[in-house]
């Protein structure tokens, strides 16, 4: 076991879902207001930075937000479960065949696959599981652990270590993304980047991150495997 592979999931795994309405539900019942989530850019940020983001922008304080942000989040949580049976996530291209070449390796100790994910980990772990893909990933770093999102891979890289009891040199762990935010937490940590368009950026923007390798999707199962394993 010596490469690690950190995913991220909104528009790198997966797109689509409730969780922007189950959000929106949320924030109305703990504070009465959304700010301006219509037109907020999520895009590779964490749960709790977003919520922060729209409540201060909306004119509350730090301490106003602090004292109801855990309510947020168990609204949130409870809205998501409720509404993805009938609006799922949808699986971006390409994703379902490279992560059944991955989790092969992974059982032959060649990789091991976690997660980099502004998502709290509870709604990681029920948009993968609505969508059939939360079995591969072990460990993770989540906004639920840091509102900051250069935070998440240190975390995720602890608790690859005392997963597997392997200490993974930074050049054999890669972030996998499909923001410019993904690529500058990975580059905080010195670890390696794959930026994927299959988000709200093109190959264009994402080029311009420093990301180690810059590519439209990740349909190409072979290509994406050797970009990550066999350098």
């Amino acid at each position: 076991m010596h490469t690690l592979l950190l995913f991220d999931i909104d528009g790198t795994l997966v797109s689509g879902g409730p969780a922007k309405q189950a959000f929106h539900i949320a924030l109305l019942e703990a504070f009465g207001m959304a700010g301006e989530i219509e037109v907020h850019d999520f895009s590779g940020k964490t749960d709790p930075q977003i919520a922060r983001e729209l409540l201060s922008g909306a004119g509350l304080s730090h301490p106003e937000i602090d004292a109801r942000l855990s309510h947020v989040f168990d609204r949130y949580l409870t809205e998501l479960e409720a509404r993805l049976p009938a609006e799922p996530v949808r699986i971006l291209p390409g994703v379902e065949l490279l992560l059944e070449a991955l989790t092969e390796k992974a059982h032959r100790e060649e990789v091991a696959l976690g997660l980099v994910t502004g998502n709290v980990a509870r709604g990681a772990d029920l948009k993968l599981r609505s969508a059939g893909l939360r079995e591969p990933f072990v460990v993770g770093g989540f906004g639920s652990d840091s509102e900051e999102r250069n935070d998440l891979p240190r975390i995720a890289l602890d608790r690859a270590r005392d997963h597997w009891g392997t200490e993974f040199a930074a050049e054999r762990v890669w972030v996998i993304g499909d923001t410019p935010r993904d690529v500058t937490c990975a580059q905080a940590h010195g670890l390696r980047s794959l930026a994927v368009a299959t988000g709200n950026f093109t190959q264009q923007q994402l080029a311009h991150t420093g990301a180690d390798v810059v590519l439209a999707d990740l349909v190409d199962t072979q290509r994406v495997v050797q970009q990550l394993v066999a350098r």
